[in-house]
């Protein structure tokens, strides 16, 4: 402490003298780990705080600051306040570090060796663990120093596997143990261990697999979703206060619209464990073969069915290749060279006053730099196009007839009765309620007597079961009709796609499996296309 002399004085102002008094920094910290055990009490930031400052009082120390990290492991090197008094510490601000035991500073080996025992003496600073006795100011105190590390260390790593071994185990029963769900899902109000649908962003996750289908690539639905004004999930996730801060422009680019539509997330099934840390003492992520993923099927609503998931993935792994402005031709990925397999890759020929025209040529032969891997096997795209997609209208055309019967819906007629008569019979449902509720308020009030109560109210509730139950047919008969309009709706735009007069390229994905294109013929110009189709 600093005493204050009061013998001389200079101008009127007191004279400071006496002896420099020692500063002590006070570290306390709590994690979860520590709040779930029975002395959690004993544990607490405020116990802990009046327990070192009675003892650095008692000491006769002047405390310099209180340093408090609380919910952070005693692993995690990166706490805020830990690190300031280390900061302080290096700048000799003080000359004691005061915890209530050595496991409130650390539970890492390598820090206590780093600082207590290694950084803190050239320092000058005194560490002092009052619960644990240890004190590096006394002589034989290091060998229980590091006893106490090892332990904590021990500690730690078993706990750390006791609760990755109940995450697994909730990963096998398919329960989320994520922070934020995938983009189009949000956790269930009731269950944080559920996913539920979120309606807004389900309905960009359906858009995009449906523009994949239609041959869209995955920069194409990038920026077609950038126009359109979409938030990114990242900019979706700030803007409903789920993360703190959208990172980057908050734009959407191919490598987001592919992990959308990589993930399996999106069928029901519960994906989890794609990744680990390295160690329970590091941050660091690996990623784990798709063989030790968690996948649980049915534990939530799917966005994406089954069927088209398939097919978005099938087309991706095809190897499809844009024509630089998005879009995949009708047969990208399924042309490949008679000769030696390897796909067929698009060129097209922009020489100024001609007409733009793509070719397929193969691509040994593209690659081959002029050491002739291959020969050229090139024919133009837009004719192979009109050949397979004239065979594809062929095929659909003569197995699929759709009978103009089946698409006559029952008559409106019908329905406008059904509408009419059910808007009568509820109206007389709501008086028959209205008059129930009355004659049980005449009861009441002394009005009618007990018989007369009884029959009446027998009459309206026989009245009341009638019109409710003609309710229920009519209610019955009018989603009949319905029903008969969406499959009238269904099957007239099914007649419509089967005139085919745009091939959709999933169709052509759906039934060819592969085309073979042999060299032409330098004399007869001949040239030999052989399809494989699926069925």
């Amino acid at each position: 402490m600093i005493s204050r002399g009061t013998s001389a004085r200079s101008g009127g102002r007191p004279v400071f003298k006496g002896v420099q008094s020692i500063l002590c920094a006070i570290y306390v910290r709590l994690s979860r780990e520590d709040e779930d055990k029975h002395q959690a009490e004993s544990e607490s930031i405020q116990n802990q705080k009046s327990l070192l400052t009675a003892y650095a009082a008692g000491q006769g120390w002047e405390v310099y600051s209180i340093y408090c990290d609380e919910d952070y492991s005693g692993a995690d090197g990166l706490r805020p306040d830990f690190n300031r008094m280390l900061a302080a510490a290096k700048q000799k601000k003080f000359q004691i570090i005061l915890c209530k035991s050595q496991s409130r500073f650390t539970r890492d080996m390598e820090l206590v060796e780093k600082y207590i025992h290694g950084l803190f003496p050239v320092w000058g600073i005194r560490f002092i663990a009052v619960a644990d006795n240890a004190d590096t100011e006394v002589k034989g105190n290091k060998k229980a120093r590091q006893i106490n590390g090892l332990v904590n260390e021990w500690y730690l790593e078993d706990l750390s596997e006791n609760v990755r071994m109940v995450f697994d185990q909730k990963r096998r029963e398919g329960q989320y143990i994520g922070g934020f769900p995938v983009y189009g899902y949000k956790k269930d109000p009731a269950n944080k261990n559920r996913v539920v649908i979120d309606n807004e962003a389900a309905g960009v996750v359906r858009r995009i697999f449906r523009w994949s289908l239609e041959g869209f690539g995955k920069q194409s639905i990038a920026r077609k979703l950038n126009e359109s004004g979409i938030p990114s999930p990242s900019r979706y996730k700030a803007e409903h206060g789920w993360a703190c801060g959208a990172s980057g422009s908050g734009l959407w680019n191919r490598t987001t619209v592919w992990r959308i539509l990589r993930n399996e997330m999106y069928t029901g099934t519960m994906v989890q464990g794609r990744r680990k840390k390295v160690s329970y003492k590091s941050k660091l992520l690996i990623d784990v073969p798709p063989d030790r993923w968690y996948r649980v099927e049915g534990t939530h609503e799917p966005i994406i069915d089954r069927e088209t998931f398939d097919a978005v993935q099938k087309n991706l792994a095809s190897r499809t290749k844009t024509d630089g402005r998005g879009e995949v031709h009708l047969l990208s990925g399924l042309v490949k060279c008679m000769d030696c397999g390897s796909t067929m890759s698009k060129v097209t020929d922009c020489r100024q006053g001609r007409a733009r025209v793509s070719y397929l040529r193969c691509r040994r032969y593209a690659d081959s730099g002029g050491a002739k891997l291959c020969t050229r096997h090139s024919i133009r795209l837009d004719r192979l196009e009109e050949l397979v997609s004239d065979r594809i209208r062929c095929y659909v055309q003569t197995y699929y007839k759709l009978k103009s019967s089946e698409l006559q819906p029952q008559k409106d007629a019908r329905r406008e009765i059904l509408e009419q008569e059910r808007k009568t019979l509820a109206a007389q449902a709501e008086k028959h309620s209205q008059a129930l509720k009355t004659l049980y308020l005449d009861k009441a009030s002394g009005i009618l007597t007990g018989e007369q109560f009884a029959a009446l109210n027998q009459s309206f509730l026989g009245e009341q079961a009638r019109l409710e139950q003609r309710l229920a047919g009519i209610d019955t008969e009018l989603s009949g009709y319905e029903e008969s309009q969406r499959q009238a709706d269904r099957m007239e735009r099914a007649r419509e796609l089967l005139k085919l007069e745009t091939v959709p390229r999933e169709l052509a994905a759906a039934l060819v499996e592969q085309i073979e294109i042999g060299e032409r013929d330098p004399v007869t110009g001949e040239q030999q296309v052989r399809v494989t189709w699926r069925f």
